[in-house]
């Protein structure tokens, strides 16, 4: 099956007429329907396909017990509305790779495996790359538990209601002992490939990344009749931040974005008495990152007094600068090099990944296909079709220096 009428089969699952964007969330229909087709395109390969226990797909091509492994893949999941590529191309991308060094007549002298990470995005549970994280053994047990969604539901009354065993998850330190390579294809959430005209980059580190949930809490009252001297209203403090948020990532080079809230009670006529937003941030350095999120909180604090608002801050998560394995990394470059007189570019990105996380444990990089627009976590995401082919063959021709002889 092409590259082409895979992306086809897949693109109308999970997709919303309203807004053309995905919602592909975990342990959802729309997820079954993903994993439904992963396991099908492993059979259609005469694959040996897999579960494992904390709800990642495999689909192997020899005997991952050999050990050494190169592995590719990336997630199916998305982002409320999210765009086609972002992850599934990845996916979609690594079968097609396959079928290309069957295609060459390629011998693979080591296990190849295809993965589906799941729950990368962290759209539902809040929390992204729940299924490389469990497996890597940087989120516990315990701490998986705890994640419900937005209706109450935890994730392993989540799991279970999608068929599957929540009492098996946690650390899966023997299949990751099994891995040599992991190398994840995405499409590029940036135009630094555009702007440069290269369609196909390499990695270099993923910039330290978090979340941060801030609350503040005022008094609700009547938008009628409260007069504005006396009320304490937590809408204009939040407001306030988020200005302060931008204004300082600005200032620093970097990034940060309010793109979450939850208002209470959330009534037109109705003074806020909580408004709770989630900051995401990130950028080139831990010490650029600090000094961001230390001023956005600094000017958080001085906007809550002003207004008689009490305010808590709750770091939810972070990742570390995460450096791609350098010698894969060159490989990498070396690799898609060859015969030409090209330099591969390599970028760092400020999206998260599973490579990333991964990272820690195995040797991991990462391969960018160009993005004209810039855009991702939206349906105006894009990479063309001949940069996606593109791709696909720079994912052969590493999977081919790696894997074959």
């Amino acid at each position: 099956m092409s590259f082409h009428s895979m992306w086809a089969e897949l693109l109308p699952v999970g997709r919303s007429s309203a807004s053309g964007g995905y919602r592909r969330f975990a342990w959802t229909g729309a997820d079954a329907d993903c994993r439904a087709w992963f396991r099908e395109q492993a059979k259609a390969r005469g694959l040996t396909y897999e579960a494992d226990r904390n709800g990642n797909q495999w689909a192997w091509l020899g005997n991952p017990a050999e050990g050494n492994a190169v592995v590719t893949g990336s997630h199916l999941d998305s982002v409320p509305d999210g765009g086609a590529f972002d992850g599934p191309l990845g996916v979609v991308s690594a079968f097609a790779a396959l079928d290309e060094l069957r295609g060459r007549g390629a011998r693979v002298t080591r296990p190849l495996g295809i993965v589906n990470f799941g729950d990368e995005e962290g759209a539902r549970f809040g929390l992204a790359c729940v299924g490389s994280r469990l497996t890597a053994g940087s989120l516990t047990v315990e701490q998986a538990h705890r994640l419900t969604d937005a209706d109450g539901i935890t994730l392993p009354q989540a799991m279970e209601a999608a068929g599957y065993d929540p009492g098996t998850i946690g650390p899966d330190p023997e299949r990751l002992d099994r891995i040599g390579a992991f190398v994840e294809l995405h499409v590029e959430q940036g135009r630094a490939l555009d702007l440069s005209g290269d369609r196909i980059g390499v990695a270099s580190a993923i910039w330290p990344h978090g979340r941060w949930r801030f609350d503040f809490r005022g008094e609700a009252n009547h938008a009628g009749t409260t007069r504005l001297a006396d009320r304490r209203d937590p809408m204009l403090g939040y407001a306030e931040t988020v200005l302060a948020a931008r204004r300082e990532a600005e200032l620093a080079g970097a990034v940060a974005t309010f793109g979450k809230i939850a208002v209470e009670p959330n009534g037109v006529n109705a003074i806020p008495s909580l408004v709770r937003g989630w900051l995401d941030s990130r950028a080139a350095d831990q010490e650029t990152l600090d000094a961001v999120v230390g001023a956005v909180e600094k000017a958080a604090r001085d906007h809550a007094a002003a207004h008689g608002v009490d305010l808590d801050v709750e770091r939810e998560s972070f990742t570390p600068v995460v450096e791609f394995d350098h010698a894969l990394r060159d490989e990498l470059a070396r690799i898609l090099g060859s015969g030409t007189d090209l330099k591969v570019p390599v970028l760092g990105t400020g999206a998260g990944h599973d490579a990333g996380i991964l990272s820690g444990r195995i040797p991991t990089a990462m391969l960018f296909v160009r993005n004209p627009t810039g855009v991702s976590h939206s349906p105006a995401e894009h990479a063309t079709e001949d940069d996606c082919v593109a791709g696909v063959r720079a994912l052969a021709d590493v999977l081919e220096g790696l894997a074959c002889t």
